[in-house]
């Protein structure tokens, strides 16, 4: 019988974790194949998937993952050594396991045959298996083979059948591993008239034989470890000493015991208590992230709202208005932060997912590649994360193929055999900075320029600066690669990053060294739900220009537009910046000011003016979308409601400058 949904979405969630972090545990045990402690989680994780597959009516998964679990077993006791071949069987499996929950088609049974057969072929006994020696001092000492006798104290948590667990199948479990006496105390267990279902007051006392080992004790409570208080004690084989008496169970004097914040109450005042007790060991709540989206929306919306409440207790001046004014907007302030930190997710979980492409990619092109990576706990929004993965796999693709040699090119380049990619994130003022760097060949400036000239975007006799040389590698159908693979060459990926990155109002930063290397930097946002902006205006109309990219504002008279002779230039502290008019941009109707400002904003490390009437002063301001009628207008990035009601557009700055199809640089 399967599972009701809930628990099987659950469950499914959860699966999806554990695969993501099996992933990650099978290449660092390829790296360090001997740590007993890595393969324990290996094993512990593929049992947790097994177990709960079989719980909630997933039996393929169960039965599958059955045969991974026989192999690590046998890794775990020391019968079979972690090789490059084991490792990718394992590799594989995960990703079989990947699709029978996703209920997908695409795995035929003939598959799963092939891959149980690899398996098995792994196993002790089999012509092609490769043992560990018994005498490798580093080697893991492997489980005992004769029976032993243990003596098991289990006390669960009072709150242990809320949350679904059975304590009576753990001891069937036990029961299964061999032998066992089993001895309940019942001193906690309440009386008939206060006896709720979902509370458990009893604690058990095991002897128990088998030749197992302790591992497969602990694995039978590798669910509720956590929570309950668990010890298992060897016994001394000629020991034939009883349970303990049932008056309590207490921590065996030499025996190490896993204790967790557990209350032991002798009475329960109401059934209410054991789903309290049960509760007060959550660490964390699963929230789908629609209704966490609704929640920032409403957030912003209170924003918005409070904004327009302050403006309004500051025109009329009322003191008993002021007060409630300020101590709402320090609590929406709050609130808002609150919220919007509950969207920031480390942006490790993104990098893990890159280790398995480079160890794939590097084998298939025959190339030797160490993927390094440096401030996995940067965090960012979840909806940043969330757009954040094609774009990295093409520059990690790109650098593997086009950047690092293979490993005789590279010594012949008097370089290690294997090649170095460095992949990091760090913060920069509101911003994060992900830089994808290789040691390789770095980029040909004379192929790129040539490439250019051959497909008419530049003129022969056109002289570009390096960034800007190197930045048309990001033009649509752009490839310098002679030969088209199945990684790259066909001029589809660079302007993928590009449109992907300024969708998320972000810049792409390329530097070079020929025969050194290439480094990618992927400036972000920290957030696309709110945006610190300076507000502008030109002729009552409002815009807000990210303040991330601002870097000063000076002022424009008329004498010095008349001296530039029709050029948008101006001279500040003896360099001429270029500038665009927000006033002929958006076509805005009105008398010209004698005086007006210009906002000096950096883009793409160069310096730009924005000609505006006023510059009002810095806001926090929520982002709006501007509907899907017009998404396809560049010069803006959404809007926002300002405090009197009126709507500020919130500038594009790359799609603003590309809208007005000038050379400014």
């Amino acid at each position: 019988m399967s599972a009701p949904s809930q628990f099987a979405d659950t469950f499914l969630q959860e699966a999806a974790e554990q695969l993501a972090l099996t992933e990650k545990i099978i290449l660092e045990l390829e790296a360090n194949p001997r740590e007993i402690e890595v393969i324990n989680r290996l094993f512990r994780v593929f049992h947790t998937i097994k177990g709960s597959g079989a719980m909630f009516g997933f039996d393929a998964v169960a039965g599958f993952t059955h045969h991974v679990e026989t192999l690590l077993e046998n890794v775990r006791s020391s019968k079979v050594a972690v090789t490059k071949d084991l490792v990718d069987v394992v590799l594989a499996s995960k990703d079989h396991i990947t699709l029978l929950l996703q209920g997908t088609d695409s795995a035929p049974a003939t598959e799963e045959a092939q891959l149980v057969a690899r398996l098995d072929a792994l196993l002790p006994g089999s012509p092609t298996v490769q043992t560990k020696s018994p005498a490798s001092d580093s080697a893991p000492v492997a489980q005992q083979t004769a029976a032993r006798s243990y003596r098991i104290c289990f006390r669960p948590e009072p709150g242990i059948m809320a949350r679904g667990a059975d304590p009576a199948t753990l001891l069937a479990d036990l029961r299964k591993l061999g032998p066992c006496e089993i001895k309940a105390n019942t001193d906690a267990v309440t009386p008939l008239e206060q006896f709720t279902p979902d509370f458990c007051g009893f604690s058990w006392e095991i002897i128990l034989s088998t030749e197992l080992g302790v591992n497969a004790i602990k694995d039978v409570f590798i669910f509720v470890e956590e929570e309950s208080l668990i010890s298992i004690e060897p016994l001394d084989t000629s020991s034939t000493a009883p349970p303990a008496a049932s008056a309590g169970i207490g921590k065996p004097s030499d025996a190490p015991a896993k204790q967790a914040k557990v209350e032991q109450p002798i009475t329960v005042p109401n059934g209410k208590e054991g789903a309290r007790k049960a509760a007060a060991f959550e660490e964390s709540v699963r929230v789908p992230a629609q209704r966490l989206d609704r929640l920032v929306n409403l957030v912003g919306e209170l924003v918005i709202n409070q904004s327009r409440l302050r403006q309004i207790a500051d025109r009329l001046n009322e003191p008993s208005l002021a007060a409630p004014s300020e101590d709402l907007e320090r609590l929406v302030g709050e609130l808002r932060d609150i919220v919007l930190g509950i969207r920031m997710m480390p942006i490790g979980g993104t990098f893990s997912r890159f280790k398995r492409m480079v160890r794939d990619l590097s084998a298939e092109l025959g190339k030797e590649i160490d993927l390094v990576t440096h401030g996995e706990e940067t965090e960012l929004d979840k909806t940043v994360i969330d757009h954040l993965g094609d774009p990295l796999v093409h520059l990690i693709r790109n650098a593997i193929d086009h950047g690092i040699s293979t490993p005789e090119e590279r010594l012949q380049e008097g370089k290690p055999r294997c090649g170095t990619l460095r992949l990091a994130a760090r913060y920069e003022g509101a911003n994060v900075i992900i830089s994808i760097e290789d040691d390789g060949r770095g980029l040909d400036r004379e192929a790129i320029r040539a490439k250019a000239i051959e497909k008419n975007l530049i003129s022969a006799d056109k002289q570009l600066s390096e960034s800007e040389l190197f930045n048309l590698i990001l033009v649509p159908g752009f490839s310098t690669a002679k030969t088209v693979t199945s990684v790259s060459g066909r001029g589809v990926g660079m302007d993928v990053v590009k449109r992907q990155i300024d969708a998320l109002r972000g810049t792409v930063e390329i530097s070079s060294q020929r025969g050194q290397g290439t480094c990618v930097a992927l400036t972000l946002p920290l957030t696309l739900a709110i945006i610190d902006g300076l507000l502008v205006e030109v002729n009552q109309e409002q815009f807000i220009v990210p303040m991330s990219s601002v870097r000063e504002n000076v002022e424009l008279s008329a004498a010095q537009r008349a001296a530039s002779n029709g050029r948008n230039l101006l001279a500040v502290r003896g360099e001429l910046v270029p500038y665009l008019r927000l006033r002929d941009i958006f076509d805005i109707r009105g008398a010209e000011q004698n005086l007006e400002r210009v906002v000096i904003v950096n883009l793409g490390g160069h310096r730009i003016g924005l000609v505006v009437d006023k510059v009002i002063g810095s806001r926090q301001t929520v982002i709006q979308s501007l509907g899907r009628f017009y998404k396809n207008i560049e010069v803006c990035s959404g809007a926002t409601i300002m405090g009197d009601g009126r709507v500020a557009l919130i500038l594009d700055l790359p799609g603003l400058l590309h809208h007005t199809g000038q050379q400014v640089f």
